[in-house]
């Protein structure tokens, strides 16, 4: 038996329910392995079926996905036609999702983690290949950052893709430049201030009372609400993109830098992001 790998086969880019952290984004590097016998080409499988089958189950299952913990005593789901309504205590507050079935991935878990995805990621794959694999082996991992980093959640109405999603997310870095040098104060403010943070546009925000924000649109995938504590979000003046992300926080922190170039370059998951820059 042979084994075949493939490092960084896609990124799964996602928001998850947590008991402790509230609601999360987060981004999944996928390293998969194949165990199987050489078929007549002296394969396991051929890399482009590989990135074929896996790649693509993985991205139209978990990626842009809300990962809920089906078995976690803080949850409540109620079913409706083509639609879920979550409710999940968590210790920051409690948090309300409703959307269409397809932008919730329930996992047999109390607690979502990467182990939990790739157990339930296994035999899904298994399922789409040949009898001559025996074996799928799956790794997450997260990207290594020395520098700051944030995890946020978000959700893109006018997306025609699965960014429309009111709650998926990412793990993503800062880098900020003032007048060309690295500025690592300004990156550990950004992300201190942004830590498992809700970054939602003010246009979608329906209600907001009792310390707690409801954000509500429909797109083209359907009809979405999110209600969570107020200290858990940054309201947004438009949409909530990463360049609009670079440009607010361009923003913000030029005047904290009078009469020099503020440049940030801001990351949505893992080696792709915008830069923006303002004068302080």
């Amino acid at each position: 038996m042979s084994r075949l790998f493939v490092e960084q086969l896609t990124v799964i880019d996602c928001a998850f329910l947590d008991a402790a952290r509230g609601l999360v984004g987060e981004s999944w590097i996928v390293d998969i392995e194949l165990d199987g016998d050489l078929d007549d080409q002296s394969m396991v499988l051929d890399f482009g079926e590989v990135k074929k089958r896996c790649k693509q189950l993985i991205d139209q299952s978990v990626d842009h996905s809300l990962l809920v913990p089906a078995q976690a005593t803080e949850l409540m789901v109620q079913n409706g036609d083509d639609s879920l309504h979550l409710l999940f205590r968590s210790d920051l507050g409690a948090i309300e999702h409703i959307s269409p079935a397809a932008s919730v991935t329930l996992i047999d878990t109390d607690e979502i983690d990467a182990e939990a995805v790739c157990a339930h990621l296994r035999p899904l794959l298994h399922a789409q290949l040949p009898e001559s694999v025996r074996a799928v082996n799956l790794q997450l991992r997260t990207e290594v950052i020395p520098g700051a980093y944030y995890h946020y959640a978000h959700g893109l109405k006018k997306h025609a893709g699965a960014c429309q999603r009111i709650a998926h997310g990412h793990r993503s870095k800062i880098e900020i430049r003032v007048d060309g040098e690295r500025d690592a104060a300004l990156e550990m403010r950004v992300a201190s201030g942004w830590l498992d943070v809700y970054l939602g546009s003010r246009e979608d925000l329906v209600a907001r009372g009792n310390g707690r924000m409801r954000f509500a649109y429909t797109a083209p995938q359907g009809h979405y609400q999110l209600a969570l504590p107020e200290s858990h979000v940054d309201l947004f003046d438009g949409d909530t993109t990463v360049e609009r992300i670079a440009e607010h926080l361009a923003r913000l922190l030029a005047p904290l830098r009078p009469g020099r170039t503020v440049q940030v370059r801001a990351y949505e998951g893992v080696m792709k992001g915008a830069v923006a820059e303002q004068r302080g």
